[in-house]
């Protein structure tokens, strides 16, 4: 699976197009997050996107993540363990995966384990992870570990309740998308078919 060569032609310009997506400066703020989430569990990885893939590539990382926002003991992936063998890898990452849909993060905005795993598409892994952190710090459930400003915050829903005279009062008015009749009269205006008068 890994052991792909380079590709050429249109092949080539899509995944230039698809690395040149990926973030450096989301990639910091994604691994301080990870790292003050997890705690003393998780070692530094090395910088740059080759640095960040190897790091999470086994998904225990990923798994770590996703059962410190849940409280203890609570966790969706009950059995973590590092391994080398790549289909222990991939399960791992799968299982991580269902988890962050559980968790709340919509279907389309997660991403496929061979993106991770090969390293195919790490800008649509930080976008999963950056929507999982926005995730947490909107549930506020005090499980959230580093600053809330890292993160775009999530819209939520802000219900409006109107009295049935609140509605009728409303129907009565003509808003003003709709134009306006203010000024609008006929007069000046000839008859139809009369030729009009240049002076």
């Amino acid at each position: 699976m890994a052991n792909r060569g380079p590709s050429y032609g249109l092949s080539r310009e899509v995944q230039q197009k698809i690395d040149r997506q990926y973030d450096p400066e989301l990639e910091q703020v994604l691994v301080r997050w990870i790292l003050a989430q997890c705690g003393g569990d998780v070692a530094q990885p090395a910088p740059g996107r080759d640095g960040f893939q190897q790091w999470l590539k086994d998904g225990t990382v990923l798994c770590r993540l996703i059962n410190s926002l849940h409280p203890r003991g609570q966790g969706p992936v009950a059995k973590i363990q590092a391994s080398t063998m790549a289909f222990k890898q991939m399960e791992q990452i799968s299982q991580f995966l269902q988890a962050a849909e559980r968790y709340g993060i919509a279907a389309t905005d997660i991403f496929q384990t061979v993106d991770l795993w090969e390293g195919k598409n790490m800008a649509c892994v930080q976008r999963t992870l950056m929507n999982l952190g926005s995730l947490a710090v909107a549930k506020g459930d005090g499980l959230f570990v580093g600053d809330p400003n890292w993160f775009p915050k999530k819209s939520q829903e802000n219900r409006r309740v109107f009295s049935e005279d609140k509605l009728k009062e409303g129907q009565s008015v003509i808003g003003l998308q709709m134009g306006t009749n203010r000024g609008a009269s006929q007069a000046g205006m000839t008859g139809y078919g009369m030729p009009r008068q240049i002076l």
